[in-house]
């Protein structure tokens, strides 16, 4: 996209030009609301807006928060409003209740609109988690930023756009959250393992013997050697459009990857249902590898839809495998494989003890 600042990120010598790219679009496509009633762009006239389109489980968007949040809370008080769009990616995610749990856990407090039916979305012409929108006090779009970083940019526009509404005091300063866990930025200039999927409908590079069976219980093995970026089933699951789901004890997940972290979005097939695994570094337990959704050794438990981070590989990583086996008597789902971020090759396994 065009980025429309004239002067470097960083600088106030003088006033960037944002020039007007649009209206605040409609919010009445929203099919509830948390943390606030209902919010209209003429209700809003006045103030300056941001608009954060997410998704809860997007790990972009999760890297993005800490500064969403910081900003809500800095400058709320000089005239800005925040408010977070939830537009679900996957099936579960157009749950309330999930999205309810997702806001209370990740301490976000400013207005959310929940956007089950894409109407919010469709109306900005939006296509994509993380995307920000910024608008002035008469309505006005003046800047948009798709993605992660830019976060000095992003809080400059909105520096600007309250000084420009006659706000005070809101100072020239920059946010510094505290960020922790999924929450860290990715180490982009190492990443060589793109995001994956375990449904059929945008799975890549699945190296199950056979391929992928469709909509029905299949028993898969793994090969005996991974490839780089490719990944396996091992025992019955289910592959389905959106997910993969573990039918029986013993399923497993090989995954060879170079990242820093390896994450997978998932949650037990019955709600209130645990499901207990355990990931193994090519054929060890995590140790100082271990994600925070899992001890040294790789021991995890799944207790509802989320994104849960397996792996934070320390120090130069090199190529490896990644293993998940899966607890017996519990059925398992998972929306993504993988979304990961870092560093170099390793495989990894995720399977039931």
């Amino acid at each position: 996209m065009a980025i429309h600042w004239r002067t470097p990120a960083g600088l106030h010598t003088a006033s960037a030009q944002l020039p007007v790219e649009g209206r605040l679009a409609s919010l009445d496509g929203a099919t509830g609301w948390l943390n606030s009633q209902p919010l209209t762009p003429a209700g809003l006239r006045g103030k300056v807006v941001v608009v954060d389109f997410w998704t809860y489980t997007c790990v972009n968007w999760l890297r993005q928060l800490p500064y969403v949040r910081a900003w809500a809370g800095k400058y709320a008080g000089h005239g800005l409003v925040v408010i977070g769009v939830h537009t679900p990616e996957f099936g579960f995610e157009h749950n309330p209740d999930n999205v309810r749990r997702a806001v209370k856990d990740m301490g976000i407090d400013y207005p959310v609109a929940i956007d089950s039916d894409y109407a919010v979305w469709r109306a900005f012409d939006n296509s994509y988690w993380p995307a920000l929108y910024f608008a002035d006090a008469e309505g006005n779009i003046r800047h948009h930023h798709f993605g992660e970083g830019e976060y000095q940019q992003s809080e400059m526009v909105i520096q600007q756009l309250l000084a420009e509404a006659g706000a005070d005091g809101a100072g020239r300063d920059m946010v510094s959250p505290d960020i922790r866990g999924i929450e860290v930025p990715a180490d982009w200039d190492s990443l060589r393992t793109p995001e994956t999927y375990t449904g059929y409908e945008r799975t890549e590079n699945f190296a199950s013997p056979g391929g992928a069976v469709p909509d029905r219980p299949h028993v898969y093995s793994a090969p005996a050697a991974l490839r780089f970026n490719h990944w396996a089933l091992s025992g019955e699951w289910t592959m389905g459009r959106e997910a993969a789901t573990l039918n029986a004890p013993g399923g497993q997940i090989d995954y060879r990857f170079q990242a820093r972290d390896l994450n997978l979005v998932a949650g037990p097939a019955a709600a209130g249902t645990p499901v207990r695994f355990q990931v193994l570094l090519d054929g060890e337990p995590a140790g100082p590898a271990h994600g925070t959704d899992v001890d040294d050794q790789g021991r995890g438990t799944i207790s509802e839809p989320r994104l849960y981070q397996l792996i934070r590989q320390p120090g130069p990583v090199t190529e490896r495998t990644v293993a998940e086996p899966w607890a017996p008597c519990l059925a398992w789902v998972s929306a993504s494989a993988a979304r990961s971020s870092g560093k170099l090759p390793a495989t990894a396994t995720v399977s039931t003890p």
